[in-house]
C-alpha cells in the first residue's frame, strides 16, 4: 500500500473510486436515478481539471492501481471562522475500507495542510453514512448538521470537526 500526491495521470483511477464509491456507499441514501447516472468519464474530466490545482492523494495497492484517494485545502464556506481546512472529499474503494488506508490518507491531509499552517479542519458526511464512525475513532466531533439536495431528495449531512490535527497526524491506534 502506497500513499503519494495524485498527478493529473491519475484521474482515470481517481475516477473510478469516485464512482465506485457512491455506488457502494450511498445506494439506499441517494437516489437511485442519480447513483445510475454517475459517469466515470465525466468524473475523470472533473478530476483532470481538478488536479491542475488540487492537494489530493491517493493510495495504491501492490499493483500500482488507485484504490483511494482524499482531496482537501482551506475550508471553502467561511462559516466557520476558527475552522481553517477541510477534507473536500475522501472515498475508498469497499474491498479495501477498513484496513487503515482512510488513517492513511487522512494523515496525507493532515500533514499537508499542517505544512500550509493550518492546524483545524472539518469534513462533511452523509448523516447515513455507513462509514461515519470512522471519523469519531480519528477524533473528529460533530458541529453542525445541514441538508444538501441531490436529485430533488434532501439529504442531512454532519460536519466532524478537528481542533487540532496534529492529533490525526500522529496518531497510531
Amino acid at each position: 500500500m502506497m500513499i503519494r500526491r495524485a498527478r493529473v495521470s491519475d484521474a482515470q483511477g481517481i475516477a473510478k473510486v469516485h464512482v465506485d464509491s457512491w455506488i457502494t456507499t450511498y445506494r439506499n441514501i441517494v437516489p437511485d436515478e442519480y447513483l445510475d447516472g454517475l459517469k466515470y468519464l465525466e468524473r475523470e474530466k472533473q478530476w483532470e481539471r481538478n488536479l491542475q490545482h488540487s492537494t489530493a492523494f491517493v493510495a495504491e495497492n501492490e499493483a500500482g492501481e488507485v484504490i483511494g484517494f482524499a482531496d482537501g485545502g482551506k475550508e471553502r464556506s467561511g462559516d466557520y471562522p476558527d475552522i481553517e481546512g477541510e477534507v473536500y472529499s475522501i472515498y475508498i474503494l469497499k474491498a479495501y475500507q477498513g484496513q487503515g488506508v482512510g488513517k492513511l490518507l487522512m494523515q496525507a491531509i493532515s500533514k499537508e495542510l499542517l505544512d500550509r499552517d493550518i492546524q483545524s479542519m472539518l469534513v462533511w458526511v452523509l448523516k447515513e453514512n455507513q462509514s461515519s464512525g470512522f471519523y469519531e475513532k480519528l477524533g473528529g466531533k460533530v458541529i453542525d448538521e445541514k441538508h444538501i439536495k441531490i436529485a430533488g431528495k434532501q439529504i442531512p449531512e454532519l460536519a466532524y470537526e478537528w481542533v487540532d490535527i496534529d492529533r490525526i497526524v500522529n496518531r497510531d491506534e
